[in-house]
């Protein structure tokens, strides 16, 4: 079996199995998701949703976030980890979306990863989420399944994505990355492979 069928096959099982492939992060608008998905790095999804109401009733806008200082905004995500750097990346990215975008978040990826903090897992999720482009988003569950499902060997998060854009149909991919991540969560965790559990096991390349 190829790597693209492989692929086609991993889409259909996890398609199945998850249908309802919505990122866990809670966002109303495309500002949010990319502040929500900033303190994500090194925090899991459901400590940011618990810290971004207040955040976000706090700091409504692009120019909010623009004139508070790093001090301010820490106080809301004291709880993220990081917060000094993810704080500071808050207010600079406020001011650049006002001076270099309109107070509007840019749609492509290379203005998105010119953004302070922001990578292209980031840029990804904001591109396929908000604005319906192909993206994949490569984080430790896609990288850890796809690598054990055999349809690479890399460890290097952007090679991977270049990979997976030629394997995975367009239409597919961001939805591949968001059930990826459940599977991730509740089969094939990064401590043990559940292939008794998996909706993969016929044809992913890891022995049990």
């Amino acid at each position: 079996m190829t790597k693209k069928q492989i692929a086609l096959k991993a889409v259909e099982a996890l398609k199945n199995e998850y249908p309802d492939a919505i990122c866990s992060l809670t966002y109303d608008d495309p500002l949010q998701l990319l502040i929500a998905t900033r303190l994500a790095a090194q925090c899991t999804d459901a400590r940011v949703n618990m810290v971004t109401p207040a955040l976000f009733e706090r700091f409504k806008t692009a120019e909010d976030f623009a004139n508070a200082t790093y001090d301010e905004v820490g106080e809301y995500i004291k709880t993220c980890g990081l917060y000094k750097t993810k704080s500071k990346d808050l207010v600079e990215i406020g001011k650049m979306l006002v001076n270099d975008y309109d107070s509007v978040v840019p749609d492509s990826l290379d203005e998105l990863i010119k953004l302070p903090g922001i990578g292209r897992k980031t840029a990804n999720l904001v591109m396929g989420d908000i604005f319906k482009k192909p993206a994949v988003v490569v984080d430790t569950h896609c990288i850890r399944i796809t690598r054990r499902l055999g349809l690479h060997t890399e460890k290097d998060a952007k090679k991977i994505e270049f990979i997976l854009r030629d394997l995975l149909p367009q239409t597919e991919s961001n939805d591949f990355c968001h059930r990826i991540v459940l599977h991730g969560r509740a089969v094939c965790t990064a401590r043990k492979a559940m292939c008794d559990k998996c909706c993969m096991a016929d044809f992913c390349r890891k022995k049990p």
